[in-house]
């Protein structure tokens, strides 16, 4: 097919990539073989190296084996961005299971549905959650719940203080003393577990979707597309020098764009992941950078708006900042401008779905800039299809549906062979939904969406009827995230 974003390439960014062909665990286990001293996290002030985060996720796997945890068993991470969040991710990876994402937000009936649709029987949480996942337990198949306390992984003082603020925000947590519930720590203290290869096509990660119809979905990210796509991620930021860079990762790893774009692409190059919890703490964000200057600050449009907007904005020293990825929302070119302007550093829109774990497009960061969503990332394909059957490719300045193929594409969607076949051809192409044109240099820009939609406070919310009762899970773009 004809690759007209190739002569628009940037300099610096590989067109196609040797991929590692380990899985998603061998990504930290490279870092911490290679890097071992290198710092993994820093949260508030507390470093943890690539060798403590490694050791930790090979413990608490063995820790999920001793409680019952089986290879290709669904386990639910329901925490904040947070050091334990790691662990546990590439734990049940190491465990042999397959990570389900969810949303700390969730209700107890949301909860209830995603468990249950995933068969989720072990629910990794933040003691500031458990009482809804207690909630949901009952109806849910839920067997066991792993809980953590944010303060375990905090700085001596921090520590001290945080159950103060955590009980004047939340009220009196009190977690029973049952069979079921089990303490992070004591997992963490368990003999380590190192997995067998595994195959790169299996299942690694559930993330919940509503898709192109709304329908709440699974979609099977595997081990391929995972680090596939972190590779492509990070080859699109060039110059990046191994051990040495520093991440803001303020963005939720529980959505697939912070977790392939804040936790898996700077595990790649061994970098810092500086782990901020909550991102709507806008100033407290300007603090951090100003403290630790980090380098690479992926984040959603509001995130900008909110900085460049932000009253006290010139008391920070932002110029740390060298490049940042927005993605979530169209990003306004007065944002993107005043952005850069401020801190010296490149704003640039990308645009992902889950679908595709989930970066596809992006504009180049050094090189020429376009409003709109940008060229493909290497190895990805992308083509405008007509709207009725999707079998029609359309031409430059013709709108129609997005498709993309590449190796970050997903498996399917978790036990809905039907939903799949309705998004994914024959050929490998998957539909998105998504209306765009391409112009002549193969630059792309979003200007629709093929069904009706409402964005209400970031999310993308559907029509009663095409959504399943009572759900609200947000559905697949990175347009939909953390934007409320």
């Amino acid at each position: 097919m004809e690759r007209p974003w190739l002569r628009s390439w940037p300099e610096g960014v590989p067109k196609t990539i040797d991929y590692p062909t380990s899985s998603v665990a061998g990504i930290l286990a490279k870092a911490a073989k290679e890097s071992p001293e290198a710092v993994a996290t820093q949260f508030y002030g507390a470093r943890l190296t690539y060798r403590e985060i490694d050791a930790a996720a090979s413990r608490f796997a063995g820790g999920l084996r001793r409680i019952g945890v089986k290879p290709g068993d669904r386990v639910s991470l329901l925490m904040p961005n947070c050091p334990q969040f790691v662990i546990a991710f590439f734990g049940v990876l190491r465990a042999g299971g397959i990570v389900v994402q969810t949303n700390p937000l969730y209700t107890p009936r949301e909860l209830q549905e995603m468990y249950r649709d995933a068969g989720v029987e072990t629910v990794v949480c933040a003691d500031l959650f458990f009482k809804n996942v207690a909630k949901a337990k009952p109806l849910s198949g839920v067997k066991r719940v792993v809980v953590t306390d944010i303060k375990e992984y905090l700085p001596g003082l921090l520590a001290a203080l945080y159950p103060i603020k955590k009980k004047k925000d939340y009220g009196k947590i009190v977690i029973p003393v049952e069979p079921w519930v089990h303490r992070f720590q004591d997992l963490v203290a368990s003999g380590p577990v190192t997995r067998e290869p595994t195959d790169m096509n299996d299942v690694a990660v559930l993330q919940y979707t509503g898709g192109t119809t709304g329908t709440p979905k699974g979609a099977m990210l595997t081990h391929r597309n995972l680090v596939v796509n972190a590779h492509q991620s990070i080859a699109w930021f060039p110059g990046l020098k191994p051990t040495q860079e520093k991440f803001l990762c303020a963005i939720p790893f529980f959505h697939v764009y912070g977790l392939t774009i804040a936790l898996l692409g700077p595990i790649t190059i061994a970098a810092t992941m500086v782990i901020h919890a909550n991102p709507r703490e806008i100033e407290g964000i300007m603090k951090l950078i100003t403290k630790t200057k980090p380098a690479i600050f992926p984040g959603v449009p509001t995130m900008y708006i909110a900085i460049v907007n932000h009253p006290k904005v010139s008391s920070y020293d932002l110029k740390s900042i060298r490049a940042c990825i927005s993605g979530a929302a169209p990003l306004p070119p007065e944002v993107r401008k005043k952005f850069e302007a401020m801190t010296g550093g490149k704003l640039v829109e990308g645009y992902g779905l889950t679908e595709a774990s989930p970066v596809t497009h992006c504009n180049p960061i050094y090189g020429r800039y376009k409003e709109g969503i940008g060229i493909p990332l290497s190895d990805t394909d992308a083509k405008v299809v007509d709207i009725e059957t999707g079998t029609r490719d359309l031409g430059v300045g013709e709108s129609g549906e997005l498709a993309i193929r590449g190796p970050q594409v997903m498996k399917g969607y978790w036990n809905r062979p039907d939903e799949t076949a309705h998004v994914m051809t024959k050929d490998g192409w998957l539909l998105t939904g998504d209306i765009a044109v391409m112009d002549e240099d193969g630059y792309f820009r979003i200007v629709d969406r093929k069904k009706d939609m409402i964005i209400a406070s970031g999310y993308n919310v559907y029509p009663k009827s095409s959504r399943s009762a009572g759900s609200s899970l947000p559905r697949s773009r990175c347009r939909s995230i953390l934007s409320s």
